[in-house]
């Protein structure tokens, strides 16, 4: 038998408001989790259940830069709140979720569209479209036992100074305790896990050159480049 010496990847971190760095294990984005949203995407927001799907740890970036990746000519910004959390469990219950997170920021969900569409047609999982490199920006977390739990707040996208996404926090169809409790029925949740927790309405384009001002009040302002 050969054995092979193969470096350990490094662990991809978030960095934090104090300077320091988050761990991060699983990254869980929920879909459709805004009404306008769900029906500007063309589905019920009445009917449907919670679903998630999975980016891969390193796709965070927090560089303020996204390169326009390859095999697409339409990619799509889409400003959500980042929710990290610094403990998990099996079977949580919704009154007890919120005591699992670490904290806070503000991400965008990069969106290979027309390979995202392609996929839907086909039956197929999004990962096409959704988990290629870079494709979530990432803004500092803010720790919640300094900022609390927000329920409210406007979340907002420019592009070039031009406001193309708008909503509230309070618009959330599934509420982050709700989001915590559903995926530990499923999953094994823990340390490090991150969940995008849904994007308003508004949803549109990026170009190479365009600069993205994604905010989400209480949590600063993310500026990212694309290149």
């Amino acid at each position: 038998m050969t054995d092979y010496a193969i470096a350990a990847p490094p662990i991809p971190t978030i960095p934090t408001r104090d300077g320091g760095a988050f761990p991060v294990r699983r990254v869980y984005c929920i879909g459709r989790n805004y009404a306008a949203h769900a029906v500007e995407m063309g589905h019920d927001p009445d009917r449907e259940p919670p679903f998630f799907f999975q980016k891969n740890p390193d796709n965070l970036d927090a560089s303020g830069t996204f390169p326009y990746p390859a095999q697409s000519d339409d990619v799509h910004h889409e400003v959500e709140l980042l929710v990290a959390l610094g403990s998990g469990g099996r079977d949580i219950a919704t009154e007890d979720a919120l005591d699992h997170v670490w904290g806070y920021g503000v991400c965008l969900d990069m969106t290979r569209r027309d390979l995202q569409g392609v996929a839907k047609k086909m039956g197929r999982p999004w990962e096409i479209g959704k988990a290629f490199e870079r494709s979530a920006p990432v803004g500092p977390l803010y720790p919640a036992s300094e900022i609390g739990h927000p329920a409210e707040g406007r979340v907002e996208l420019k592009v070039n100074g031009a406001v193309t996404q708008e909503g509230d926090l309070n618009q959330m169809i599934w509420k982050v305790p709700e989001m915590i409790a559903y995926l530990s029925d499923y999953f094994e949740l823990a340390a490090g896990d991150v969940i995008m927790a849904g994007t308003p309405s508004g949803v549109g384009p990026v170009n190479r050159g365009d600069v993205m001002e994604a905010t989400i009040e209480g949590l600063g302002t993310l500026n990212v480049t694309v290149s």
